[in-house]
């Protein structure tokens, strides 16, 4: 079996997980914000948008549970390996570890894209 160091896997685990709480949080001023169009504004035209954006947010905090949990599983694993193995883990896991990072950057992505999408409406309607 291959061996290689995890030095920069705990590192990269904690950015993401911190980044994850960073986007947590905007989500959490967002949605206030929508509510703020709702209580102004109950158009149909308005509404549809609340409802988008009240979907895509939910949608996307799922998504971003699933990654944490994901990436606190790799970090057990990655951990127990090391203690086995003095410090090393198995090849394999830096393939999953491509994978989380893959994961976590489409997600950061999709977070900012959907940012953007909302200032937009958020200029239009507030």
């Amino acid at each position: 079996m291959s061996y290689t160091t995890v030095t920069h896997l705990g590192h990269d685990h904690l950015e993401w997980l911190k980044s994850i709480e960073f986007y947590e949080g905007e989500f959490d001023i967002l949605e206030k914000r929508l509510q703020e169009i709702v209580s102004k504004n109950n158009g149909a035209e308005a509404m549809a948008g609340v409802e988008h954006f009240q979907n895509q947010f939910m949608i996307q905090r799922n998504n971003m549970d699933e990654l944490k949990h994901s990436i606190n599983e790799h970090t057990g694993k990655v951990s127990e390996d090391a203690k086995k193995h003095m410090g090393k883990m198995e090849a394999g896991s830096v393939g999953e570890h491509d994978q989380l990072k893959d994961r976590f950057q489409t997600l950061e992505k999709i977070v900012n894209d959907l940012r953007h999408e909302f200032n937009g409406y958020l200029s239009k309607w507030m």
